[in-house]
């Protein structure tokens, strides 16, 4: 046999041979490639990044989220509505471990633990650097996303107290003046006098008044 072809040969039975430090264990073949565009963007997606924008201080601009997530504005407006009930969804957000913390460190029991929890959340609200930043940089929009019974935030909130309430009704150790939920809101509307409403001097961000009235409303 010609040693050319001998050689071919030798060349071709070695290139089917398994390597030695693979022990015999081919390569797995490549993943196939990925066709067709990105995942979009979901809602969770939306709301994550307007909650970094607003504790942040910056303003929820839809154009410039949407832009950013590579959505449509649309499809945001789909989602949420509005900007508006948007950024209700995020202060919402944004209070509810705010609430819980408060009542976590809340001390005694029935109508004082309610007392307790209000006083601290309210403080927490006042002290909120982001909740200030945009009560300041867009007032009409801040009260009507926070007040608003139509919007997110209130009936959330509201929700929540009267939830805490009825907690304390249940357990026998608190008996509210009123109803709990007639209760739950008018501590709400109360605390957004209080916290958000310059109409009356001297009265926007007193905390200490309000836990008074606060104290009052509850009977203790």
């Amino acid at each position: 046999m010609p040693k050319n072809v001998n050689y071919l040969m030798r060349a071709s039975a070695a290139a089917k041979a398994p390597d030695a430090a693979t022990d015999g264990v081919t390569d797995a073949p490549p993943p196939p490639a990925r066709r067709g565009r990105p995942p979009a963007a979901s809602r969770e997606d939306v709301l994550a990044l307007a909650m970094h924008r607003y504790l942040r201080g910056r303003r929820v601009d839809v154009q410039g989220i949407a832009s950013e997530l590579g959505l449509g504005r649309t499809t945001i407006y789909r989602w949420f509505g509005s900007r508006d009930e948007l950024i209700g969804e995020v202060i919402a957000s944004a209070a509810e471990p705010l609430l819980r913390e408060a009542r976590e460190g809340a001390r005694g029991k029935g109508g004082k633990a309610l007392l307790d929890t209000f006083d601290r959340f309210n403080r927490r609200l006042a002290d909120a650097p982001a909740l200030r930043a945009f009560v300041e940089n867009e007032r009409d929009a801040a009260l009507r996303v926070i007040t608003s019974g139509a919007g997110t935030v209130q009936p959330r909130i509201v929700a929540m107290i009267t939830e805490l309430i009825a907690e304390e009704v249940q357990r026998g150790a608190y008996e509210p003046p009123v109803d709990p939920s007639t209760l739950g809101y008018a501590i709400v509307r109360l605390a957004e006098a209080f916290l958000f409403n310059d109409a009356v001097a001297g009265m926007r961000g007193d905390v200490e008044r309000l836990r008074e009235v606060e104290g009052a409303l509850l009977g203790v």
